[in-house]
């Protein structure tokens, strides 16, 4: 049944369609939860924002380590500088955390386990590291893939290998946050598919259900804890390829 299948909860079905010229513009349920997290985002931090005690309430509390934590996370891997990224880095956490909690919520959609939605906000970072870096340092910036002390023989190799790993940055950083988010949620489908085969078995057979249903537990919980570390990750990741823009160390 479409229900048990383990790659139902990914796909993709219009709300309501519009396709002009050919093109399809239709509103989706990926694009529904995308609403509903933005909206979401704004709804916390506006009323985090809006209550400026100088005893935090619970609201202005999460708000208040939600802005600290970016900003060390920023200051920690670009310097003091790269504050002017903060609105990027904050905008892009807050997406990617929102995104991957809302999909633990049942009947939800988790719009991080598309790989067009992940790889559109790690080219968003790749051509602005791209752009800025060129707009700062002109020619410069591409004494990032000309490690010093590189023996003038070795030197077109090392290059190449600069080059590429350069270019893959946007793949790395967007096939790891998609990647985990598709496979944790496939996991636990899978494991509730056999709590549900054995349910339906009858007679004694449903204890067979417990173990399944008490590994489930375990994973959310577990699921939870990924959603955090994959937005952290790729706000880290985000602050380190950023880091170029502001500085070439050679």
């Amino acid at each position: 049944m479409a229900t048990h299948d383990p790659m139902h909860q990914f796909q993709i079905s219009p709300i309501l369609q519009w396709m002009p010229g050919g093109i399809d513009l239709s509103f989706t349920n990926s694009s529904l939860w995308m609403v509903i997290g933005a909206i979401c985002s704004l709804i916390l931090l506006g009323v985090a924002s809006s209550r400026k005690s100088l005893v935090p309430g619970r609201i202005q509390l999460v708000g208040e380590e939600i802005y600290g934590f970016v900003e060390n996370l920023i200051t920690d891997n670009i310097g003091q500088k790269g504050k002017e990224y903060f609105p990027l880095i904050f905008t892009l956490f807050m997406v990617v955390i929102v995104g991957n909690m809302l999909g633990m919520v049942p009947y939800s959609f988790t719009y991080t386990s598309h790989l067009a939605v992940t790889a559109a906000l790690a080219l968003l970072v790749f051509f602005i590291v791209l752009i800025v870096g060129i707009i700062r340092h002109g020619a410069h910036f591409f004494h990032l893939f000309v490690p010093p002390g590189v023996p003038g023989w070795l030197l077109w190799l090392v290059v190449l290998i600069e080059l590429v790993s350069f270019i893959s940055r946007p793949v790395t950083l967007s096939v790891r946050l998609f990647a985990n988010m598709v496979a944790g949620h496939v996991l636990m489908k899978v494991i509730a598919g056999f709590a549900i085969m054995f349910a339906s078995m009858g007679g004694l057979a449903w204890a067979g259900s417990l173990l399944p249903v008490a590994f489930n537990i375990v994973m959310i919980g577990f699921e939870f804890f990924i959603a955090f570390i994959q937005a952290y990750v790729f706000a880290v990741l985000a602050c380190i390829y950023l880091k170029d823009t502001i500085e070439i160390d050679h």
